[in-house]
C-alpha cells in the first residue's frame, strides 16, 4: 500500500516564498525493501539512489574500512555489466553518479533525465545481487583505498589529528573507527572479507529505494517491483545491535604534535543525544545551540573571541544528530599568533560559561530561525539534497513523519529548551580536549 506524506513549511510564519507542498510517497516491496519516492515536476530529471542501512560502525572488529572498500568494488564487473561499464553508461546517457559510505549507511546514486530511470533501476538492481568479486580486482582496489587513506589522512595532520579524538571520545562504540579503516587491517582485507559483508549486508531487506524528481509514484512502484522486487531478502539479515558507550566520567585530554601543522588549534568534542524517532527536541535545541555559539561570524564564539578580544582567527561549533547513536557537540577555536592554546581555551570555556548563565539573545534566535527555515526551503530546489536529506535520516533510524515535522520541531524551541540542552550536554566528564601543535610548539 502506498502512503502519501504532504509536507507544508507554513510560509506565512516569516513571510518567506513557498511553492506547493514536498509530496512523499512511502511504500514496502514484498521483500522487505522500503520505497520512498519525492516529487519534484519542475524539471525532467530524477535521483535515484540506493541506501544499505549498514556502514562502519556495523564492521566485525578486524576489519575496519571494509564497508568502504566494498563501496569501491560495486563499480567493479557483475555477471552482466564489466569492469567499470556501470559508471560509462550512465555518463553516455548524460547523467552522474557515486557513491559514498559513512558510520551508519553505504548509498549509491544517479542523476539522470527521468526517462533513464528503468536504466539506472536495471543497473543498480543488478550489482545488489550479481557483483563478481574478481581476485586481481579485489588486489588492485585494495591499492586504491590505501593510496586513498594516504592522501587524505596520513598526508594530512589534522586528519591524524582527528581520528586520535574520535577513538578517544567513544570508549566502546565503533564510531571510534575511522570510516576509512585502520591502515593495518585495510592491508590485510581480502576477498572474502569483502564476500562476507555483500552478501551479509546487500540485500533488498536491509536497503531503502529513494527516487527523487519528476516521477509518478505508481511508475516507480512498477519499476521497483519489476526489478527489486525479485530480488530474495536475505533470512539471516542480523539485528542491528550496537555496542553502547559506558558512563564516561573522566574528561580526556589529547596533544598532537606535528611539524607539519602550519596553524595550530583546539578542539572540544562532547557526547551528545541524536535524533530519535519521536524524540527530536533535545537535537533541535542542540542544532540551534551549535548555530548561537559559533555558526558564523555573527555568531557568540566569533564575535566575542574574534572580534572583540581578538584572540582568535576563526571559531565554530557544530552538531550534526542524524545518526543511529550518540553523536557529538564540537567545538574549535583558532588563536592569533601570540595568543598560546591554553589561552584560547580558557577564553572559549569563558564565553560559553557567560552565555549559560546569561541565556540567549532573542533577536538572535529568532533569526537563527528565520535562516534554517530559509535554508530548509531553499534546499528544495535540490533533487540531490532532498533525496539525501530524506536518506540519511532512514538509515540512522528515523521515520518520514519524524523528517517532516523536524522544520516546526526546529522553530518550536524555546530560549529555556536551549539552555537546557547546553547544561546537559556540556559536561566535562563526556568531553575530549585536543590541541594540535605545529613546527614552534614542538621544537619550545
Amino acid at each position: 500500500m502506498l502512503r502519501l506524506f504532504a509536507l507544508a513549511l507554513g510560509a506565512a510564519v516569516f513571510a518567506l516564498p513557498l511553492r506547493a507542498n514536498e509530496l512523499v510517497t512511502d511504500f514496502m516491496l514484498d521483500n522487505g525493501m522500503q520505497v520512498v519516492v519525492v516529487e519534484d515536476h519542475r524539471a525532467p530529471v530524477v535521483m535515484h539512489m540506493v541506501w544499505y542501512k549498514a556502514g562502519s560502525a556495523d564492521e566485525k572488529p578486524g576489519v575496519s574500512g571494509i564497508a568502504h572498500f566494498l563501496e569501491h568494488l560495486l563499480f567493479k564487473s557483475t555477471e552482466n555489466m564489466e569492469s567499470g561499464e556501470f559508471s560509462a553508461t550512465v555518463a553516455a546517457n548524460g547523467g552522474r553518479d557515486n557513491a559514498f559510505t559513512s558510520y551508519d549507511m553505504t548509498a549509491y546514486h544517479q542523476r539522470v533525465a527521468s526517462d533513464r530511470l528503468e536504466l539506472m533501476m536495471q543497473m543498480e538492481s543488478d550489482r545488489m545481487v550479481n557483483l563478481l568479486l574478481q581476485p586481481e580486482e579485489v588486489l588492485t582496489e585494495r591499492d586504491v583505498i590505501i593510496e586513498e587513506r594516504n592522501q587524505r589522512v596520513e598526508n594530512s595532520p589534522g586528519s591524524l589529528f582527528r581520528e586520535q579524538l574520535s577513538a578517544a571520545q567513544y570508549q566502546n562504540h565503533r564510531y571510534g573507527v575511522p570510516v576509512i579503516g585502520w591502515r593495518h587491517e585495510m592491508e590485510a582485507l581480502s576477498l572474502e572479507d569483502a564476500r562476507e559483508f555483500y552478501d551479509t549486508y546487500y540485500a533488498p531487506n536491509n536497503a531503502i529505494l529513494l527516487v527523487a524528481g519528476d516521477v509518478d509514484p505508481e511508475d516507480v512502484k512498477a519499476l521497483a517491483e519489476k526489478y527489486y522486487g525479485v530480488i530474495p531478502a536475505n533470512p539471516d539479515l542480523p539485528e542491528r545491535v550496537r555496542t553502547k558507550e559506558p558512563p564516561q566520567i573522566s574528561p580526556r585530554r589529547l596533544t598532537y604534535e606535528d611539524p607539519r601543522v602550519a596553524q595550530p588549534y583546539v578542539t572540544r568534542s562532547y557526547l551528545a543525544p541524536e535524533r530519535n524517532p519521536g524524540d527530536q527536541e533535545t537535537a533541535a535545541a542542540l542544532t540551534l545551540l551549535a548555530e548561537i555559539l559559533g555558526g558564523g561570524q555573527t555568531s557568540i564564539l566569533s564575535q566575542k573571541l574574534q572580534f572583540e578580544q581578538k584572540k582568535v582567527v576563526y571559531a565554530a561549533s557544530w552538531y550534526n544528530g542524524t545518526s543511529l547513536d550518540e553523536t557529538t557537540f564540537d567545538f574549535v577555536v583558532v588563536p592569533v599568533p601570540g595568543v598560546s592554546l591554553e589561552e584560547a581555551e580558557v577564553a572559549m570555556d569563558a564565553v560559553v560559561a557567560e552565555f549559560i548563565e546569561t541565556g540567549v539573545d532573542s533577536d538572535q534566535l529568532d533569526r537563527i530561525k528565520m535562516q534554517l527555515r530559509a535554508a530548509q526551503i531553499y534546499e528544495r530546489d535540490s533533487v540531490n539534497s532532498v533525496a539525501n536529506r530524506y536518506g540519511r535520516a532512514l538509515t540512522a533510524g528515523l521515520e518520514i513523519e519524524d523528517i517532516q515535522a523536524w522544520p516546526e520541531i526546529l522553530q518550536a524551541v524555546t530560549e529555556e529548551d536551549i539552555i537546557a540542552a547546553a547544561k546537559q550536554v556540556f559536561d566535562k566528564r563526556r568531553s575530549v580536549t585536543g590541541w594540535l601543535m605545529g613546527e614552534e610548539e614542538v621544537t619550545q
